[in-house]
C-alpha cells in the first residue's frame, strides 16, 4: 500500500495520475470528496468493484454508488430527462448523490442488479480528477454500519486491510455523507438527508 499526501486545495498532479493509473490496474484506492474519503475502483472492473465491497464487508445486494467527472458525464452511465438535467446542474458539484435510471453500461455488481444508480459530482478536484477517464465508485471508506472517520490513519485502522492506494489530505472537515435523492419518480425524494 502507497500513502500519498497532497494538497486538497492545490492537489500535485502526480499523485492525481499515480491513482488514476492504479485504478486502471484494477487497485482500489481511498481519496478525499467534498464530504468524506471514499473508497474507489474502476466500475468496469468487477474484480476491483467486489474488492470494495469485501474492504467494506458490505453486502453485494447494496448498491454502490458512481463518481464522474462533470454533470455532462452522468449521461455515460445514467438515463436523464430534461426535468432532471436542470435538478443536476442546480446542484452539482456538490455533495449530494443522485438516483436515476441506469444504462445498460453500469455493470450489474456496481448496483445489485437494481435498475437504477446513484451518481455523484462532487465539488472536490481530486476525486473529479480521477474520475476523467472512467467512473469511479463512490462509497464513504468505512465498515458498513459504522462510523465514519474523518483522517486516512484512522480510516485504514478501522478497515483493518490494505487498500492499493491513498490519497491523503488529511482531515476532512466533514462527516457527513453525501445527500441522496431520489430522482427516478414524479417527485424527488431524499433518501438521505
Amino acid at each position: 500500500m502507497k500513502i500519498l499526501k497532497t494538497s486538497n486545495t492545490s492537489p500535485d498532479e502526480k499523485v492525481i495520475n499515480e491513482a488514476i493509473d492504479v485504478l486502471a490496474d484494477g487497485g482500489v484506492i481511498i481519496y478525499p470528496t467534498d464530504t468524506v474519503y471514499g473508497l474507489g475502483a474502476d466500475i468496469f472492473n468487477n474484480k476491483a468493484v467486489r474488492r470494495v465491497f469485501k474492504i467494506k464487508q458490505r453486502n453485494l445486494l447494496k448498491p454502490l454508488s458512481i463518481l464522474v467527472s462533470n454533470t455532462d458525464a452522468i449521461e455515460v452511465v445514467a438515463k436523464i430527462s430534461r426535468y432532471q438535467k436542470n435538478a443536476l446542474d442546480k446542484y452539482l458539484p456538490g455533495p449530494y448523490t443522485f438516483i436515476l435510471n441506469k444504462k445498460p453500461i453500469v455493470p450489474r455488481v456496481v448496483t445489485g442488479g437494481l435498475t437504477h444508480v446513484g451518481v455523484r459530482v462532487p465539488e472536490n478536484e481530486i476525486a473529479c480528477k480521477l474520475a476523467g477517464i472512467f467512473p469511479i465508485t463512490t462509497t464513504s471508506a468505512n465498515l458498513s454500519d459504522e462510523e465514519v472517520l474523518s483522517t486516512p490513519d484512522e480510516i485504514l485502522e478501522q478497515l483493518g486491510c490494505d487498500v492499493d492506494l491513498v490519497i491523503d489530505v488529511g482531515p476532512l472537515e466533514s462527516k457527513n455523507a453525501s445527500t441522496i435523492v431520489d430522482l427516478t419518480a414524479p417527485q424527488p425524494t431524499f433518501i438521505r438527508r
